[in-house]
Parts: structure tokens; sequence; C-alpha cells
């Protein structure tokens, strides 16, 4: 969509600072990056009493890959800890500056609640938040928990704490519970509520199935088959999109983090349906999409916990206020089409948490005691490290075994990776899908880390200044700024700094020698019902010397934008980075309030083609 200018380096455009951020680096040592090979593995084990099993070494644990022994470099044992630890605080960052770095505790383990609104029937949701209110009722003291929210977009409602009482302020809420799934057949009771009969059964019922109407009852069975179809490829797509933005989002936090997905799940694949007219009409394939965000999960060391909210499932055919089908052959086929579509759903559950370590709780109306478990179990763990045998990265899938000496012990962990090279890591297909001519959203990281009131990324780790660029207001927007149809006018124009850290970016050298860093810069303005307002955005491609790609090591990629903003209202900017190599992306959002009566910053040179500055010093 943006073309990206090819540029040779200048200390014009790359400022070599004092690394304010060098201190961020450093990250633990289990974690995986770009230009690592160890594969890092969390296990829980637990006894036949469902309890957590403590004070195990090394030596009781074998690993296999593929079937062949590995040798296991690192090794640590993770268990609850009376002590409550507490994040260390950031360094105290200028007036007017920003980090996308997120104060967490070194040790212990992170808890995320993701409340599945797009994929959950309303009914549900008012059972679920209630048994998590009862949860946070007997929450073990220090528990650190963050709640997102899900609809067509993922929502950050409350970041991480340990304070019940800021936690069931979210749950009680108006945000927790804010309407129906528009993508449900029936958002009261679900696709398969006792409610939600096809029309073309109830034509069947009234008409009868004569030549006159079969024709019209086909089409509208096939009809409305491929708008159900259509609907479930966009619940696919919006939830899998939040599950890779939460996983960008807890990539670079230390240690183990426990995603709790409270949800009626979605499945990943329908297969053609003979009844119909056009069979394959009503297809649904997402398994790269969900081989990739299973992927991106495991790396970012995020193990899902996968609870049906729907509790204990019962077939909707017995419900008394079921207007559906009668005649055996109708009955046979609505009971057989739930209990398949109900397997499926449980499927994505299950394939989810064995793929990323954690544990699927289905059929069950005690989420409470469901989240409690999910909680225990992943708050005590071991973590295994080794370098693979195979050196050959050909994106093949490649199974871990684990073992243990002792017997009837349970254990989680995930059961396997894509052996995709790292040093070349690739962002995630875009490729455009249809269903049934109709066009489906294609998948672009930076664009979704991007919406308003998201978690942040942190997979670049930035800084930004930001301040006005000039006193006053200006009739009209930087030139270059993306606007809407009707811009509200007048604009005050500000200036965006960016200190990025080179090391979070892919630059290896190429045949040419030269270290080529491909780098995008946005900057989004939001009002408060995320309406687009202004757009900029900026890319890069730089070929360095190794010479002074290794100076540029010791400092930070540094890079300015101007961003207007309407003068009138309350507005938020969002800011992002994005290394259009490996995928990796860094986003931070404010309220540009915060920052509308600073000082304006002095700039010359100001190049109205780009909405961007070159500096030089």
């Amino acid at each position: 969509m943006f073309a990206f200018r090819k540029i040779s380096f200048s200390l014009g455009m790359f400022l070599l600072l004092a690394p304010c951020l060098a201190a961020q680096d450093d990250q633990p040592v289990a974690t995986i990056h770009a230009n690592s090979n160890l594969v890092v593995v969390d296990v829980t084990v637990i006894d036949e009493h469902h309890q957590p099993v403590r004070n195990l070494t090394a030596a009781d644990f074998s690993v296999l890959e593929d079937g062949h022994p590995q040798q296991i470099k690192n090794f640590e044992e993770h268990s609850l800890s009376e002590v409550v630890a507490r994040p260390q605080p950031l360094p105290r960052l200028p007036e007017g500056t920003f980090t996308n770095s997120t104060p967490v505790p070194e040790d212990g383990t992170l808890n995320i609640l993701l409340l599945d609104k797009l994929n959950t029937p309303l009914k549900d949701q008012s059972f679920m938040l209630a048994q998590l209110r009862d949860y946070l009722k007997t929450m073990r003291p220090g528990t650190r928990i963050a709640i997102f929210g899900l609809t067509s977009r993922l929502r950050m409602l409350s970041g991480f704490t340990s304070d019940p009482a800021q936690l069931r302020a979210i749950l009680e809420g108006k945000k927790a519970l804010s309407g129906g799934s528009a993508l449900l057949n029936d958002s009261m009771n679900g696709d398969t509520g006792a409610s939600n009969t096809p029309m073309a059964d109830q034509m069947t019922e009234q008409l009868g199935n004569s030549p006159d109407t079969a024709t019209m009852i086909a089409n509208v069975a096939q009809f409305e088959a491929e708008q159900d179809s259509f609907q479930k490829m966009l619940r696919v797509r919006y939830t899998l999109d939040a599950f890779n933005l939460l996983a960008r989002y807890l990539s670079n936090l230390p240690g183990r983090k426990n995603l709790l997905w409270f949800s009626a799940a979605f499945p990943i694949n329908i297969l053609p349906d003979g009844d119909l007219q056009n069979p394959f009409g009503v297809m649904v394939d997402a398994v790269d999409e969900f081989r990739q965000t299973t992927d991106m999960l495991a790396r970012s060391r995020v193990a899902v916990y996968p609870v049906d909210a729907r509790g204990l499932i019962t077939n909707p055919m017995y419900d008394v206020s079921r207007q559906g089908p009668s005649g055996p052959r109708a009955i046979m086929k609505a009971q057989s089409t739930f209990f398949q579509q109900t397997a499926d759903e449980h499927g994505t559950m299950m394939q989810l948490a064995e793929a990323t370590g954690g544990r699927a709780f289905v059929n069950t109306n005690g989420l409470k005691e469901a989240t409690e478990k999910a909680i225990h179990d992943g708050e005590n763990y071991y973590t295994l490290t080794y370098a693979p045998g195979n050196d050959r990265w050909r994106g093949e899938f490649r199974k871990i075994q684990i073992k243990l000496a002792r017997q009837g012990l349970t254990l989680n962990y995930r059961h396997g990776y894509y052996a995709d090279d790292p040093r070349e890591q690739k962002a995630l297909a875009q490729t455009p899908r249809q269903i049934d001519g109709k066009p489906v959203p294609s998948y672009d990281p930076l664009r979704y880390a991007m919406l308003h009131g998201g978690p942040i990324s942190s997979e670049i780790h930035f800084e930004a200044a930001v301040r006005p660029l000039e006193a006053g207001t200006q009739p009209e927007a930087v030139k270059t700024n993306i606007l809407p149809a009707n811009p509200k006018g007048p604009f005050r124009v500000y200036n965006v700094h960016f200190m990025v850290l080179p090391g979070d970016m892919n630059c290896d050298p190429g045949k040419d020698q030269l270290h080529h860093c491909r780098v995008q810069f946005m900057s989004q303005v939001y009002d408060p019902d995320g309406l687009l307002e202004s757009v900029q955005v900026n890319g890069l491609d730089v070929g360095l010397t190794d010479a002074k790609y290794k100076t540029i090591l010791s400092g930070v990629f540094a890079y300015n934008q101007q961003i207007s903003v309407p003068a009138k209202g309350e507005y938020y900017l969002r800011v992002g980075v994005g290394d259009m190599i490996t995928g990796r992306i860094g986003t931070l959002e404010l309220p540009v309030a915060t920052v509308a009566r600073l000082q304006p910053v002095k700039t010359e040179n100001r190049d109205q083609r780009t909405g961007s500055k070159t500096e030089i010093r």
C-alpha cells in the first residue's frame, strides 16, 4: 500500500544517540528471538490428585525431537512464592517522551483473561462474568491478571494488576458486557441455540417438499449456508488477529504467560455439505492462519487455556421452545449438525491448548474452578531448553516429546514447532481471501496492531518524543497525511521523534555485503469512538556497511514524522514501528491532551512531501 524510499546511509537520517534504551535490550535466556536456535519448552507436571509436582531435576526429564534424544541446555523450576514480586520501575523519561516497554516483575507468571464476546452468545456471557467475579473473591494474593475483551477487535480492559477490587470493577462495568455478537446466527443463543432454526427448514414445514417449491427451498438453504460460512470466516479471522496481537504484546515480557480464553470457540475448517446445491461454497479453511498463530503464541511462551463459556452443553433439539424441523431425516440431520459443530469447536480449543502447552476446559459449569486450576497449574512449571541436533531449517513440523522416569504423572507442554529458519523469519502471509466472491480481510500485522485501544506491542522497543511542531493552528493538514473525506480542521501539527533499538530489527547482510534494514514508521490519530482522523506512514529501505551498522548498534535509529490533529475535541495518538523483513512490531498509544500544552519543538527543513523531517548532526 505504501511505497518505500530507498536511501543510502547518512547521519542525517539515523542519529547516533546515547542509548537511553540500552538497558532494556537484555532479555531472559529462555526467550526465543529471531537469531536464536534454542527451543524453549515450558512443562507443567500434575499428579493423580491434580496437584503440581515440584522439586524435579533435569535428570528426571528426557527430551526427544522427532524421536531423537536432545541434550537439555538449561533447566529451571518455577513455583508459587509467598513473596509477591514487584515490577522494576522504568527510568524517568523527559516530559513528552513515552516508551512501549512494560514494567513487570522478572519472576512469576502473568495471567491474561480474554473475554471473547465475538464468539460467545450473550446469555452465556452473563454466566461467565458471574463465575469470574466469584473467582476474584478467593483469588490468591499476588496473582497478576490482565483482562482483554474481543469483539471485532481486541481491547485492553485492564493491565496487569494483583488488586481484585480493580479487576472486579472491570468485570462489573459496562465494557465487560456490551451486547451480543453480530456475527453469530443468534446473538443471544449462539449458532446452535434452540431458536436458531434455518429458514429453509421452516419453509419445508410450511410449504412441503413439492417439485414447485423444492428449487426455492434449495436456493434459500444455499444462501443461508453461505452467509453462515462467511460469518464464521470473519469470526475466525478476527479471533486469530486478536491472538496474534496478544502474542506480540506478550512476546518480550519475561517468563511464561497463561492465556485463559473464555469462548464458545469456532471451527478452523468446515467441510463441504453434500445436501447443498454447491457443497464447496460453504467451505472454511483457516489451517494456515491457525498454524501461524499457534506458532507465534508458543514462541512468545504463551500457554492457552480455552474455557467453554457455555458450560455444560445440551442438545437444543430437546428444548421445548425449538421451532424446528420434524420428521426422522430432518431431526437426524439437525442432531448430526449439532454434534459435529460442537465437536469441531471443542477440537479447535483442544488443538490450541495442545499446541501451546495449555489445557482445555469443556462441558463443565464450574468456570470458577476451571479458572483456579488453569492459573494454579500455570504458575508451577519447569522450563527446558535445547539446541536441535537437526540444523536444517525447512519449515517442517518437528514433534517434541518429553518423558519422565516417574509414572502416573500428566505433562502439559507444546508438542512441536515449525522449523522456520530463525534468521529468516518472515511476516505473516497477507494473501487476500474470498468466500463465494465476498472479500475476507487479509491479515496485516502492523495495521491490526495500530488499532485504537489495543494492547501495545513490544517486539521492537522504542521511545517516542511527541511535541507540537509549532504554536497555534493551521487551516490545512500536512500534505502527505491521509485524511477522511471530511477532515475536521483547523489542525495542530505534532512532531513524533522515534528512537528505536536497532538490535530488535533484522538487518542481515545481503549479497552486496550491506546490512539491509526495511522499517516502517506510522502515526495514527483516533477520536474516542475509534474513528481514524489522520494517518502518516513512511517506509525506509537502508543499506549499511558493516562498520556503520556496528556503530548504529551502540545507539538507536531515530526518525521524525509530522501528524495533523484536529484542534478541537478529544483525540488519541497511536504510533508504531514495523520491521518489514521479520514482521516484528512495536506500538504505543497516548492521549493527545497529555502533550498539547508542551513547548513546541523547533525544527528546520521540514519536508512537506513526506510528512517527515531530516536532521543532520
